[in-house]
């Protein structure tokens, strides 16, 4: 079976109000068909996702279903998704000394007992890759 051309698809990861994690695709996805992703986290969620697309995939070997319209996946995470899934990487207080948020601020953001204006998404997005394109230009001897 041959793969049309590669295209990107823009993913969402929201954390839901019982705490749970979900991924669904942009509208505008050009894919003739859907996927969805569920879990207790971030990361159960985007887990699950990808099992759908390798499913999928496998639906569509016969080709009875048609033309399966193969996709590189861009994540996009709310500020609660985004935190919870890098929690092991980064700790809130590392945070706060790169965005200029406090920890506790990023805390209650993380467990959702705050959200954040889209001002201080704007900020904490904005601080993340200013520090990631810092780290690009590291060089280690």
């Amino acid at each position: 079976m041959e793969f049309r051309n590669m295209t990107r698809t823009k993913v969402y990861l929201y954390r839901e109000k019982d705490g749970g994690y979900s991924c669904y695709m942009d509208d505008s996805a050009q894919l003739n068909y859907g996927l969805v992703g569920e879990g207790g986290t971030a990361q159960e969620a985007i887990d699950e996702w990808e099992k759908c697309y390798a499913d999928m995939k496998l639906a569509f070997a016969d080709g009875s279903r048609g033309e399966f319209v193969e996709t590189e996946f861009e994540f996009a995470y709310d500020l609660a998704s985004m935190l919870n899934f890098y929690a092991g990487r980064f700790t809130f207080s590392g945070l706060s000394r790169i965005t200029g948020v406090s920890a506790a601020q990023l805390s209650q953001y993380a467990n959702g007992y705050r959200h954040a204006s889209p001002k201080t998404t704007e900020k904490i997005q904005n601080a993340l890759r200013l520090f990631g394109n810092e780290l690009s230009q590291v060089t280690l001897v």
